[in-house]
């Protein structure tokens, strides 16, 4: 990676949710504080999302308006500094989909991942082969230059399960579905089977199957999502709040709402429990692996 681990999304949240926490306080909505600012209302939800990077004056501004102290001031001023950090993703440029690189940033900034998939190999486990056929799905009427940024992109993400300094725990389970849908012929599928064979033996993944006979279940109404919680800061608490991934046609959903967040893990853990265990999906894998190579 040409830059570290970390990127601008982590301190633009912090930086968000301290500026939103501010205008409450200060009882102004959104509304009244972008008047006050002679912003437009957008900009200002843009900031408190963490969507857009931002500038110590920007800052200094709007603590002035929401009457925060100038020791706080001067620390959120010091965060807005930190948004402008490069994450090692912005060379990729105008390959990243719109908004996924807030996605690339939390991915890099997670402690652990737990995901579920119905359709498709999760991106931090596909192969190239298998990588390209889905991207040139998904993005109708892509160059070739583009498709084969794209694809590095999603190759590069994947060197956080092996990194030296606290690679995350990754936990996937993945519907008997992924396996049999025969995606770039016999010999993508068989590659694509074999990778996750192999990444399953890492010590920090762990990749379960829910059989198509396991029925109803968790995973059939939630539709596929991720949940990514991030380190402990030095008081034990959470140094970013848990956030829930779902990756839709159109763009990604993101949720931290605490109850919104309890309920996939209701979710998560339901469907972990119906799926085979780690031994018994790795070797349905493999078989089905062997059954494309033997096609």
């Amino acid at each position: 990676m040409a830059e570290g681990t970390t990127g601008s999304t982590v301190p633009r949240r912090q930086l968000g949710r301290n500026l939103r926490d501010l205008r409450n306080r200060a009882r102004l909505t959104v509304r009244a504080a972008a008047k006050k600012l002679e912003w437009s209302e957008a900009k200002i939800w843009r900031i408190e999302t963490g969507q857009t990077p931002l500038r110590s004056l920007d800052v200094q501004a709007m603590c002035f308006v929401y009457g925060a102290p100038t020791g706080l001031t001067e620390a959120l001023m010091g965060l807005a500094k930190e948004t402008k950090a490069r994450g090692w993703w912005h060379a990729y440029g105008d390959v990243i989909p719109e908004g996924f690189d807030i996605y690339v940033g939390l991915e890099e900034a997670a402690s652990s991942l737990s995901s579920y998939e119905s359709d498709v190999v999760p991106g931090l486990l596909q192969t190239e082969g298998y990588a390209r056929e889905v991207t040139r799905t998904h993005v109708r009427g892509i160059d070739e230059e583009d498709l084969d940024g794209r694809v590095r992109l999603r190759i590069e993400r994947q060197t956080l399960l092996t990194r030296v300094t606290d690679p995350p725990t990754l936990r996937v389970v993945l519907s008997e579905a992924v396996l049999r849908r025969p995606i770039g012929g016999r010999d993508v599928m068989a590659e694509q089977l074999e990778h996750l064979v192999e990444v399953s033996e890492l010590p920090n993944v762990s990749i379960r199957v829910v059989p198509f006979a396991a029925g109803m279940h968790d995973g059939v109404v939630t539709g596929p999502f991720v949940i990514l919680r991030f380190p402990l800061n030095g008081d034990g608490i959470d140094s970013e709040p848990p956030t829930v991934y779902a990756d839709g046609y159109t763009g990604g959903l993101y949720l931290d709402k605490p109850k919104e967040v309890e309920q996939y893990d209701m979710a998560f853990q339901g469907i972990w429990e119906t799926s085979l265990d780690e031994q018994a999906s790795r070797r349905l894998i493999s078989e089905l692996a062997g059954s494309h190579e033997q096609g």
